[in-house]
């Protein structure tokens, strides 16, 4: 059944889609991406695609822009060379923040990237813990939003914690972190966050009991650490035990890393849907992979089965062993 498979790797995930195409038994399609000097990206691939069904792994993570440009130009190639179908399993969705007009003369550059890589000739999409479900809306194509919280999941049942609350870090995370605390027996805490400018944040309060509790902060994104940190050390001040964070998406800008290894943190977990390089390892980051679900879908996208019951078979193995 996987025999018009190819697996293309660009140049975001690349020890990810070696873990798939292990899984997988495949080989990963040779390509080459080349970055001229002023910018311009090209892309080739060293042998036919006709007829296949192809699936390009890329995250639009940093640099954004080039990502983003590596997989609509590869879209563009594989469209023109007349391959069966493409599908961008797309791990970390670049731009998802910026899913409305918060202010007065602000783009919705979520639509404009899905309106670009449906142009470029993407049939599909997968991701990762979308920052907001609705924009799936923005395509008009298929998305699938596959969640990291089975992974977590596991993750912290093996830890053996007790009197768990799960912390949701502002209003809008509520839904995410219910999911989780379900599954765990827990009650939720909220903190009342406000954010004057981009990347900053100030806290005003926690609505929820926390003292002598492990607190779990669950998030979509953790940029630049800097509201994670606050919100963990303002749980330490109101009695929490230990501080714990299950994030999907390990963005990490400077100085993320310095604040986490200075924070109350016991632990940052996150998945490799964006890679964390050598230089921002570090003994309080956890990185979980995400390449078994991801194989798991590109089979059954082969043999036309269900991707919701195969994401359910999945969560159901990790929330029962």
């Amino acid at each position: 059944m996987l025999d018009r498979l190819k697996l293309v790797s660009l140049t975001a995930n690349e020890d990810l889609t070696k873990k798939i195409s292990e899984i997988l038994n495949i080989d990963i399609t040779p390509t080459k991406v080349t970055h001229f000097a002023d910018g311009e990206v090209l892309f080739e691939g060293k042998e036919s695609f006709r007829g296949n069904n192809v699936y390009i792994i890329q995250s639009t993570c940093a640099p954004v822009t080039e990502r983003l440009m590596e997989v609509l130009i590869c879209c563009d190639a594989l469209k023109r060379a007349s391959a069966r179908t493409i599908t961008c399993i797309m791990p970390y969705f670049g731009y998802a923040r910026q899913d409305r007009k918060a202010k007065a003369r602000q783009p919705i550059s979520a639509k404009l990237v899905a309106d670009l890589l449906t142009t470029a000739g993407c049939q599909r999409i997968v991701c990762t813990d979308l920052h907001a479900s609705q924009i799936q809306g923005f395509f008009n194509i298929p998305v699938d939003d596959v969640s990291a919280l089975p992974i977590f999941y596991r993750y912290f049942k093996d830890l053996d914690l007790k009197d768990i609350v799960c912390v949701s870090p502002d209003h809008g995370g509520v839904v995410r972190t219910s999911k989780l605390a379900e599954k765990l027996n827990a009650p939720i805490a909220i903190i009342d966050k406000r954010r004057p400018r981009p990347n900053e944040a100030e806290i005003f309060a926690i609505v929820g009991d926390v003292k002598d509790k492990d607190c779990i902060i669950v998030d979509d994104i953790v940029d630049t650490a800097g509201t994670l940190c606050l919100a963990a050390e303002k749980l330490k001040q109101l009695g929490a035990r230990h501080v714990y964070a299950a994030i999907s998406h390990g963005v990490l800008s400077t100085p993320a890393v310095e604040r986490i290894n200075n924070s109350s943190l016991e632990k940052l977990v996150i998945t490799d849907t964006i890679p964390l390089p050598k230089e921002k390892h570090s003994d309080k980051i956890e990185v979980l992979s995400m390449a078994e679900l991801f194989s798991r879908i590109i089979v059954a996208l082969e043999e036309g089965k269900s991707l919701s019951s195969v994401h359910k078979a999945f969560a159901n193995e990790h929330y029962s062993n």
